[in-house]
């Protein structure tokens, strides 16, 4: 009987309890992940939308290389063209390939943004965290903060800013991402504020969690969400507010160029010759509506229920 009792006891109740935990969080975070992609794809505009932006960008980086010009080489001969086949969007006053300047100005323009997206949504988290997590005095300081930021005329501050330290572009993207962080401070704080009373942050307090790492390993990454889809937003605003900029002759320092010194440039040419600047322009557009379109497919993968409210 002690044979039989010992052959037939259970194997170790730990063991076993470990195991399936583990296997449990795999397929949930898989199905999780697999939940978003569904939601996403469902999209049609934003796959559509994200395909034509990794094309561009592409493009942007690629596209030199197979050209026999380069973007500051100038050529009297050829001066003021039309499209044709060796210059397929023309050429400027001054002889140089728009094809190849286009994509230079398009790589030129894609980076500020991005630049601009980063800090803006580091700065944006930071702050909203800090002030939804802590609040009392935190909350108070980085609300008024936000407040000031709200009514603070970024144009013009850019404006001085590139009259008195010059037309650095990476001083400008910095710039402009400490003048864009605000909508994401405002949807981390107030997601925090929901989160940081929910039962999984009083446990972690309870078990003895710092602030840091409760704010880092439980409440961020339930916020990933509008914090990306925020993040696609900036980069759009941010090629619209660098075009707007180098239309009025900041940020870009020539010979080199972006979409929006182009367009600046082209402007005068808007009778003889309209793709100078409908071309660099088209692409801005483009651009934009490519991310709008892939910030909606985001925001309906990260939250369903966004879809339902507005159907």
């Amino acid at each position: 009987m002690a044979d039989l009792k010992e052959s037939t006891a259970s194997p170790d109740v730990h063991d076993i309890d470990f195991d399936a935990e583990a296997e449990g969080l795999t397929i949930e975070a898989r199905s999780f992940r697999r939940q978003i992609w569904d939601r996403f794809r469902r999209h049609k505009l934003a796959l559509v939308a994200a395909a034509l932006l990794i094309i561009i960008v592409l493009m942007f980086i690629f596209g030199p290389a197979f050209s026999d010009y380069e973007y500051d080489e100038p050529n009297i001969a050829d001066r003021s063209q039309g499209p044709s086949l060796d210059h397929p969007f023309g050429t400027d006053p001054l002889g140089r390939d728009m094809f190849v300047r286009v994509l230079r100005g398009g790589r030129i323009s894609t980076r500020i943004a991005l630049v601009v997206a980063v800090v803006s949504t580091t700065l944006g988290t930071l702050l909203g965290a800090i002030a939804g997590y802590f609040g009392k005095a935190a909350d108070l300081l980085i609300s008024q903060l936000i407040n000031l930021f709200l009514i603070m005329p970024a144009l013009i501050i850019l404006f001085v800013f590139a009259i008195r330290w010059g037309n650095d572009i990476n001083q400008v993207s910095i710039l402009l991402g400490c003048l864009l962080w605000v909508p994401i401070a405002r949807i981390v704080r107030g997601q925090v504020l929901q989160l940081k009373e929910q039962e999984f942050v009083q446990a972690a307090r309870a078990a003895g969690a710092t602030s840091g790492r409760i704010i880092g390993r439980h409440l961020l990454p339930n916020v990933v969400g509008p914090i990306v889809v925020q993040s696609t937003l900036i980069i759009g605003t941010a090629i619209i507010l660098e075009s707007t900029l180098a239309f009025l002759g900041l940020g870009v320092t020539p010979p080199d160029t972006s979409l929006g010194v182009l367009i600046n440039d082209g402007k005068g040419f808007l009778r003889d010759r309209p793709s100078a600047a409908l071309i660099p322009g088209g692409f801005i557009v483009l651009i934009v509506l490519c991310i709008n379109f892939l910030g909606d497919g985001l925001r309906d993968a990260f939250d369903p229920t966004s879809r339902k409210v507005r159907e």
